[in-house]
């Protein structure tokens, strides 16, 4: 499932909570996006749609998550693995292991997931 980075911070503020309201969304977004009501409710309807958001119709706070954020965490890793990396993991935790700073506590834990990796 590919979220735009508009979809991104909305998902954000759905998985935050429960249920929302569409104006407690609204007031969310507001400082980041500048997004009026109409926005909102616009993004929500295409969304649910896509099977993103729920929308329980009659409720105070009609609208929630349909998809877990590590869902969508996880298909975005994988769609960054198979275009850029053919779908090669090391070369992928390689490459960030290159160009980023890790702690020792970082260095350790992936150390230790390597090895319980190993069958």
């Amino acid at each position: 499932m590919k979220l735009s980075e508009s979809e991104w911070a909305l998902m954000e503020v759905l998985w935050a909570g429960e249920r929302f309201a569409l104006h407690e969304i609204e007031k969310a977004l507001r400082p980041t996006l500048g997004w009026s009501k109409n926005t909102v409710h616009t993004y929500l309807t295409r969304m649910a749609g896509k099977g993103m958001v729920d929308i329980e119709k009659g409720q105070p706070r009609p609208y929630s998550a349909a998809v877990s954020r590590e869902r969508c965490a996880r298909d975005e890793r994988a769609e960054l693995l198979g275009k850029v990396y053919g779908g090669a993991a090391g070369d992928l935790i390689a490459a960030f292991l290159k160009e980023t700073h890790i702690s020792g506590e970082e260095r350790d834990r992936l150390r230790r997931l390597l090895d319980e990796m190993e069958v």
